[in-house]
Parts: structure tokens; C-alpha cells; sequence
């Protein structure tokens, strides 16, 4: 028999077009393992609501192993010496992986290749993050020169298939039990919205693919609209690998459509992400415009009024309908619809002057997609402070949005206290008088919070 192949699963959760599965069930029988490290990650080891998503993608994972005559091998633990000791134990010299680019692993893969022989491969994105590149040589920091050199540069690789067999070893290691990581909460149990929204799983994933596929030429013109939900709800599935980003380009490469261009781009915007942290390790908790360190935040830690703003925002009570919808169907479903995801991040930066990293932290926390890469690269574009942001001087009218986007109906899914007024006055009651009693008032006018927001600005300037 051949020497045992470590799999070593992170955000790859798939069988078919994963490869390294692929080439380890070629090389041998397969050991496919997870460890659940939370302390190379640190501040970024994963939230509640990515922990529930993980504990049943795991599950479903399992399954489709025990399918093919193998098992999941359940770790916790310091990645690195785990996947020693596992090695030892099955007698495997041989690690597969597929590459991922967040800095704990990239440190990790660095520190386990100088003991073990770790391959490495490209699985979770549609070019090889840092292949992608200038005419000098050097990475794009554009997103649009980057779109224009991945597109040139596309198709992507083939899918490969599911390996249809996978060779037990002599004898499996211990693994833990899924339950004893008790991802899922208890005490109290919060994700009753989470289960009735999501359904996990690599077999899951597909079957939203393929719902979805009717709606995607006219994802272009639909994508605004919270209440037309037109959505492709696959974030999740794709930051968990349970589906790639190769697999959608093949099955929709040869629409023609508008729709199909500007997912393709969102792809591609992933993409963009991962060569941001690449070159920018820190990006998630450091402004990249250093000229913003000087900003004049207001700190919750040290201003109460401060504090209560961003509970308010937190909880979706500031005032302002769109938002607290938004923030209420972050909190019941652990996603939130694009267009709303940005008026949210927005207010809280340039409404309440609040640093975007707290708004990072909580979306880390609260969305079952949260991502490293995408998450920062997101929360910076908006706050002006990355390497290709918005201006921060352009600022949000939530209530013009919401008009513009035609929220009224998501507005009533989400806050129960508004269900009853219809348009106009569901998209701003207090400026028509249609405010119920239990529905917050504004925590600040707009046009007091950009004037706010443009003198804090000027400091900047003059500093």
C-alpha cells in the first residue's frame, strides 16, 4: 500500500474541483483532515455566525466522504503541530493543501514545509492570487486594471471531478467528536433565522446555483433592489469552498448577457481581495491611507455618546428604516443584502464618524460570509482609507437609496414596527410624521451628520 496522503482542508470544503483532494486520492490512500485553529488567526479566528455555518458545512463534508469509503478527520488545535502529530501517527510524509492567503496561513504553510512535504495548490479563486500582474512585473493596486488583466487572461483552469473512490489507510487516526467543539449556540440558541434562511453544504450550494441560474441575465439591473432579492445568496458557499468560483465561471461562461458580466466582475472582485492582503498582510486592521491614522474618530471606548451610536447601529435602531433593515437581516439571517451591506457601512463611517473597524469587527462576528479579504477590502473602499476606495467625501444619503432602490417591502420584512406604512412614509417616517411610538427617532439629521463628517474631514487637510 502507498505511504497515507494528509488532506488538509481549510475554507475548501468540496469535493469536486478541489485540488488537493484531487491529486492526493491519485498518490494514496486519503487522510482528510480540519483543524480548527483558533490561535494563529487571533482577533480574526472565526465569529458565531461563520462557526455555526462551519459546524454544518463539516457535517455535510463528512457525509460526502463516508460516501466515497473514507472519513473527516476532526482536529483542534495550533494547525501546524496538529498536522505533525498527524502525520506521525498515519506515517504520512506528504501534506496536500490548496493555497490560502490570509496571513496566519500563509505563515503556517511557511512553517510546516520546513518539516513535511507540503504541496501546495491553487483552488479557491479563478487565477492564482499575485499571478495577475503589471507590465512591469509588479501587483495591480487598481481594481480595474487588475478586472481588465484577469479577463485577458481567462478561462480559467478545468474543473476536475470528484474523485469517485478514496483509499482508506490501514487504520484511521482519533478524530474529535463535532459536537464537543460546540460551534452551534446554545445558551441562548440565536440562529433560528440562520437555519430558516440557509440551507449548507456542497450538495446545497449547487442546487442555489442552479435556482439561481433563471435570474442571473438580469442580475445587472436587479442587483440593486433589496426587495426584488435577486441575489445569488453563494457568498457563503464560496468563502467555505463548497463551491468555486471555477465551477460558476464554467457553468455560465457562455451567457452573453450584462447579468453575467457584472457577477463575473464580483468574482473577480474576490480575486482582487486576496492580491490586496497579499501585499497588504495588515489590511484589515490598518488604515492603508496612513494620512487617516490622524482621523477624528469618535471612540466608543472613550465617548459614551459614541458607545450608544454604535449599539444603536448594532441593533438596527438609529432612525433611518433602510438601515436598521439592514442590520436587522444581518442579525436574524448572518448575511446581508449587497446594496444595504454598503449604505450600512457607510452610515456608521460618515453618519456617526465611527472607525470602519469596528463595523469590520461586527460584520466579522455576524456574517456567515465573512471573509479576510473581502470583508477589509469592502469596509476601506468605503471608508476612503484603502488602496482603491471611494472618495471619502462622497457620502451616502440612506434615505435617498432607499427611496431609489425600491426597499419599501425589505424595510417591512425586517422592522416589524414600520410593516404598516406604505410608500413614501416607510422610508423615512419621522420627515412625514408617520412615526410609531416604538420605532426609534433618528440618532442624527443627515445633512448634520455631512456637515459633521466633511469639517472632520477638513482637519486632514489642514493638519
Amino acid at each position: 500500500m502507498s505511504s497515507p496522503q494528509i488532506v488538509w482542508l481549510r475554507r475548501d470544503l468540496r469535493l469536486a474541483d478541489n485540488p488537493a483532494l484531487y491529486h492526493a486520492a491519485k498518490a494514496g490512500p486519503v487522510v482528510a483532515v480540519y483543524v480548527l485553529d483558533d490561535a494563529s488567526p487571533r482577533h480574526h479566528a472565526y465569529g458565531g455566525a461563520s462557526r455555526w455555518w462551519l459546524h454544518h458545512s463539516l457535517a455535510s463534508l463528512a457525509r460526502s466522504l463516508e460516501a466515497k469509503g473514507s472519513r473527516l478527520i476532526l482536529r483542534r488545535g495550533e494547525a501546524v503541530a496538529e498536522l505533525t502529530k498527524l502525520a506521525q501517527e498515519v506515517g504520512a510524509a506528504t501534506i496536500h493543501a490548496n493555497c490560502h492567503y490570509e496571513p496566519w496561513w500563509l505563515n503556517a504553510e511557511r512553517k510546516l514545509a520546513k518539516s513535511l512535504d507540503l504541496k501546495l495548490y491553487h483552488g479557491n479563486y479563478l487565477m492564482p492570487p499575485g499571478s495577475i500582474t503589471t507590465g512591469t512585473g509588479g501587483p495591480y493596486k487598481i481594481y480595474t486594471p487588475f478586472a481588465r488583466a484577469l479577463r485577458a487572461a481567462l478561462p480559467p483552469r478545468a474543473e476536475l471531478p470528484a474523485p469517485e473512490r478514496l483509499e482508506a489507510p490501514a487504520a484511521w487516526p482519533e478524530s474529535d467528536d463535532l459536537a464537543s467543539w460546540q460551534l452551534l449556540p446554545t445558551r441562548p440558541d440565536w440562529a433560528g433565522g440562520l437555519r430558516d434562511f440557509w440551507q449548507v453544504g456542497e450538495e446545497a450550494a449547487h442546487r442555489r446555483l442552479e435556482a439561481w441560474a433563471a435570474d442571473l441575465d438580469d442580475y445587472d439591473d436587479k442587483r440593486n433592489f433589496p426587495s426584488e432579492d435577486k441575489v445569488s445568496h453563494l457568498s457563503p458557499h464560496l468563502h467555505f469552498g463548497e463551491i468555486s468560483p471555477i465551477q460558476i465561471w464554467h457553468r455560465f461562461s457562455d451567457r452573453r448577457s450584462k447579468g453575467w458580466e457584472t457577477f463575473e466582475g464580483e468574482l473577480i472582485w474576490r480575486d482582487y481581495a486576496q492580491n490586496a492582503i497579499l501585499q497588504y498582510p495588515a489590511y484589515a486592521t490598518r488604515n492603508y491611507n496612513a494620512a487617516f491614522d490622524r482621523f477624528p474618530w469618535r471612540d466608543p471606548a472613550t465617548d459614551e455618546a459614541a458607545a450608544r451610536d454604535l449599539e444603536a447601529w448594532q441593533q438596527g435602531r438609529t432612525g433611518y428604516p433602510i438601515v436598521d433593515a439592514g442590520m436587522r437581516q444581518l442579525w436574524h439571517t448572518g448575511w446581508m443584502h449587497n446594496r444595504v451591506r454598503m449604505i450600512t457601512a457607510s452610515f456608521l463611517i460618515k453618519h456617526l464618524l465611527i472607525d470602519w473597524r469596528e463595523g469590520e469587527k461586527w460584520f466579522w462576528d455576524c456574517l456567515v460570509d465573512a471573509d479576510y479579504a473581502s470583508n477589509a477590502t469592502n469596509w476601506q473602499w468605503t471608508a476612503g482609507t484603502g488602496v482603491d476606495a471611494n472618495m471619502f467625501g462622497r457620502i451616502m444619503a440612506p434615505l435617498s437609496q432607499s427611496e431609489k432602490f425600491d426597499a419599501a417591502r425589505y424595510i417591512r420584512t425586517y422592522v416589524p414596527e414600520l410593516k404598516g406604512l406604505e410608500e413614501p412614509y416607510v422610508h423615512d417616517p419621522e420627515e412625514y410624521g408617520r412615526r410609531p411610538a416604538a420605532y426609534p427617532r433618528k440618532i442624527i439629521a443627515h445633512r448634520a451628520a455631512r456637515e459633521r463628517a466633511l469639517a472632520a474631514l477638513k482637519t486632514l487637510k489642514t493638519a
